[in-house]
């Protein structure tokens, strides 16, 4: 017989499938599901940086900017930087911000508020527009200040009272309704404040020593090279301790974040796709055992091989298209509403646009998993003869031939340089699916197992036990499949407590054994006695320690440059931007020394500095190597005299630097100190040190818990979102695998009937062998998934490792009764097949 064509095939295929939908709706929710997980999160996270690129300008506060820390500008660099273009400068720092007027009503809320005061210049902004909620924004006299909502709201002030920053009294012009160069600005600590700059000197707060950042943008004309130009200044201005941005890269902090959760949620939902894709091969298989008798009779009829796999090729790939394209569509018109749930989380509001990069990607892998996990059951259906088709319920299947295996190796290839190739950080993308290929090859190798080891069990007395591990390795089990569905899911709600729980409990596994009540900044150097009795006096019992505090930044290690960096080395977070540096006569509490030795109390020769051993091996240097560190605009080279273990859960002063007193004791600096006291005794403390020292920032340790809670709550969120579109794929992984033995069970079902089992007996034995494998399996879900859940903490986001381990058990036992559940609702139709209609199916 010839061939019928593509045209024939494609008649044969669209009216059988018409009919036959139904048994393809596992692999079009697999699909489905994989698709929009991964067309969501590409296209949110391209909205957002594309959104924080194209707002450069804006979120920057201009073309360029350049950033110095503890001082302003000389005349000669501010010249300098006017050559280029318009020039407007701003000076921000940490400072209190003090209630003068009671409340307009009785309240416990603080008197004075932690902020970030911004002092502006009159070409303050050069891009965008500065608002108020009030009306527009116009310069504002020394005397007046504009504030954040939420500040106005901790303090219960209003426009038209006033407020005090140090020696000087504001009024209060209106409330901030938009800062256009806030995301620009990085992270604060506080609500923000702005002022004239001769406002800000009014302060007093601005003096030698004091901690502060002075930023200078400038407005480059039209068609300049910006990027050309931030690096000739980058050059020029190596050794001053300067930081430069462009446009390009307005907020290099947040781009970095987003773009490392976009691919680490990618990655979630790529793995999602691959185990969907198990779901797929298990309903494409279930559906060909349906069309068995259609297959058999159509080769009886003279269909050619060619045929039936066109025939089948085309159901699949028309329903896989759907699904995709579906997939594709709700993935796009998802972030506007994710960004309207997220709030004020985000920070930018990008407009809706399609981008077509991640959709195409997305529509890429999910073509790719359904050719992989599809070519191997349709290929089967071609190559079976006719008669070996209607054996297959008491025979095993043969193996697939060696032109399928070929084709599911390339396309699988291709999957795996697809990923790598458009990563970001492609060792990690590999390492994660290098994981998800061990976790599956681990889970199919157990199950081969658990079936062999059953066919050489000795054979239960009790007719059910004798049934249920029969099952286990009888022609046309499902074993393999079943223990890949059931280790999946258990390990995906394992890893996914263990996330959830180690980011809930860290920070308060860890403060109240080892934080402070209080952090002070900017004590004057020359009254640490007066502020030593002042703590003393209100919190007679309290534990202080006070450290020199400076701003330094790392130019250069032994004989590397850090400006002729092509890229920063991983996790060497140090070398962007300033640190805080310091010096100290002993080790500092929280540090362990690990190497070399410290320097004697006297010590007056050359700058000594000893460093953190994490940032030594990220450098590799070590004790002798010199490290050259620019502290107010002055370069100090020094020789690594010794490496410390630093403690940075003690939730201290704990620096990367710390200098030999000699080096720094007559640099202007200002004191730090932590408070450890008394909860009640915080309030009286903070009144009478901002009392006695104005200019003095007063930091409660439960403010920045807080914020600290409110960015692991939002990554637990977005894990939690990613994370369970896995355990659908996971469960639809089960569903698949029973779905597949469906028949088989059937007939089973009928057989057992008819000999006399009643009807929870068939189902009694569906529960034990449900039981015994998810038995089997928890304790290697329970350290397959503690190991994701370990790698994600603390590899990937460098957090402590902190499980409950109590709700990790509980949602594992949750989840061997979730799926031992849903086996056995997939079960009950099969007990109630009639036999007549069983048989005639066969």
């Amino acid at each position: 017989m010839k061939g019928l064509g593509w045209g024939g095939c494609w008649s044969i295929a669209r009216r059988d499938l018409h009919a036959g939908f139904r048994g393809l709706r596992l692999l079009f929710v697999c699909l489905f599901l994989g698709v929009l997980a991964l067309a969501a999160i590409g296209s949110l996270t391209a909205s957002i940086t594309g959104e924080l690129a194209a707002r450069g300008q804006t979120l920057l506060g201009g073309d360029i900017e350049a950033a110095v820390s503890q001082r302003e500008a000389r005349p000669d660099e501010l010249s300098r930087f006017r050559a280029f273009g318009e020039v407007s400068e701003t000076v921000r720092m940490r400072a209190m911000a003090q209630r003068i007027e009671p409340p307009a009503q009785d309240s416990n809320g603080p008197a004075a508020v932690l902020t970030a005061l911004k002092g502006v210049d009159s070409a303050y902004p050069l891009y965008g527009t500065l608002t108020i909620e009030q009306g527009s924004y116009r310069l504002l006299p020394p005397d007046h200040i504009v504030i954040g909502r939420s500040l106005a709201e901790r303090l219960q002030i209003a426009p038209g009272q006033k407020l005090r920053y140090g020696d000087a009294q504001f009024t209060i012009a209106g409330i901030i309704a938009d800062e256009p160069d806030r995301v620009g600005e990085g992270f604060t600590l506080g609500p923000v404040a702005i002022v004239s700059m001769d406002g800000l000197r009014r302060t007093g707060l601005v003096r030698p020593g004091s901690l502060y950042e002075a930023k200078y943008r400038i407005r480059m004309p039209i068609g300049a090279d910006v990027e050309a130009t931030r690096t000739a200044l980058e050059k020029e201005f190596r050794s001053g301790g300067w930081e430069f941005k462009d446009r390009n890269r307005a907020a290099p902090g947040a781009n970095r974040f987003f773009e490392r959760m976009g691919q680490f949620l990618s990655l979630i939902g790529l793995a999602a796709l691959v185990i969907a894709g198990i779901g797929v091969s298990n309903g494409v298989a279930s559906y060909m055992a349906l069309k068995r008798s259609s297959i058999a009779t159509l080769k009886v009829l003279g269909a050619t091989a060619r045929d039936i796999q066109r025939i089948y090729l085309l159901q699949v790939g028309a329903v896989a298209a759907v699904a995709i394209s579906l997939g594709l569509v709700v993935g796009a018109m998802l972030p506007p509403a994710l960004i309207v749930a997220a709030g004020d989380i985000l920070p930018v509001k990008p407009e809706f646009r399609v981008h077509a990069l991640p959709l195409a990607m997305s529509a890429a892998y999910g073509l790719l998993i359904a050719f992989i996990f599809t070519w191997s059951p349709l290929a089967r259906a071609r190559t079976e003869p006719a008669a070996a088709l209607f054996r297959l319920l008491v025979e095993d299947r043969k193996p697939q031939g060696q032109r399928s295996w070929i084709a599911v190796t390339t396309a699988t290839i291709i999957l795996i340089l697809l990923t790598i190739r458009t990563a970001r950080e492609p060792l990690f993308s590999a390492a994660v699916l290098a994981a998800v290929a061990a976790v599956l090859m681990l889970l199919f190798g157990l199950g081969w197992l658990i079936r062999n080891r059953a066919k050489r069990l000795r054979r239960p007395k009790h007719p059910l036990w004798r049934l249920a591990i029969t099952n286990l390795h009888r022609p046309g089990a499902q074993t393999g499949a079943l223990v890949v569905a059931l280790g999946l899911a258990l390990t995906l709600f394992v890893t996914l407590a263990a996330i959830q729980t180690s980011l809930a409990t860290e920070i308060d596994r860890v403060v109240p054994k080892t934080a402070p009540n209080q952090f002070v900044l900017d004590i004057p150097a020359t009254e640490e006695q007066r502020f030593r009795s002042i703590v003393a006096n209100e919190a007679p019992g309290a534990s202080l320690n006070i450290v020199p505090s400076l701003r330094g930044t790392i130019v250069a290690y032994g004989n590397q440059r850090v400006s002729d960096l092509e890229e920063t080395p991983e996790g060497a977070w140090f070398l962007r931007g300033d640190r805080g540096v310091t010096y100290s006569k002993e080790i500092p509490e929280g540090s362990e020394l690990v190497a070399g030795k410290w320097w004697p109390a006297a010590y007056q020769g050359p700058p000594l500095i000893s460093l953190d051993e994490e940032a030594a091996k990220i450098l590799q240097v070590g004790v002798g190597d010199t490290m050259t560190v620019s502290v107010l605009g002055r370069e100090i080279e020094a020789r690594i005299a010794s490496l410390r273990k630093v403690n940075w859960d003690t939730m201290g002063f704990n620096y990367v630097l710390v200098f030999s007193p000699n080096t720094l004791s007559a640099a202007p600096h200002t004191l730090a100190a932590t408070i450890t006291m008394a909860k009640s005794e915080e309030a009286a403390v903070a009144r009478s040190l901002l009392g006695a020292f104005p200019a003095v920032s007063v930091i409660d340790i439960d403010e920045v818990i807080g914020q600290a809670s409110d960015i692991l709550r939002q990554m637990s969120s977005a894990i939690l979102a990613a994370a369970s579109v896995a355990i659908l794929a996971g469960i639809a992984v089960l569903v698949g695998a029973i779905a597949a033995s469906r028949q088989t069970r059937a007939y089973d079902s009928v057989i057992l009937k008819t000999l006399g089992a009643t009807r929870s007996q068939i189902l009694g034995v569906q529960l034990l062998e449900y039981v015994v494998l998810s038995t089997l399996l928890a304790v290697i879900s329970l350290v397959l998934g503690g190991i994701a859940a370990w790698y994600v903490i603390v590899q990937v986001f460098d957090f402590g490792w902190a499980p409950s381990w109590p709700v990790v058990l509980g949602t594992l036992a949750g989840g061997v009764i979730l799926t031992v559940g849903i086996g056995l609702i997939g079960s009950i139709p099969l007990i109630s097949a009639r036999p007549a209609s069983a048989l005639r199916q066969l």
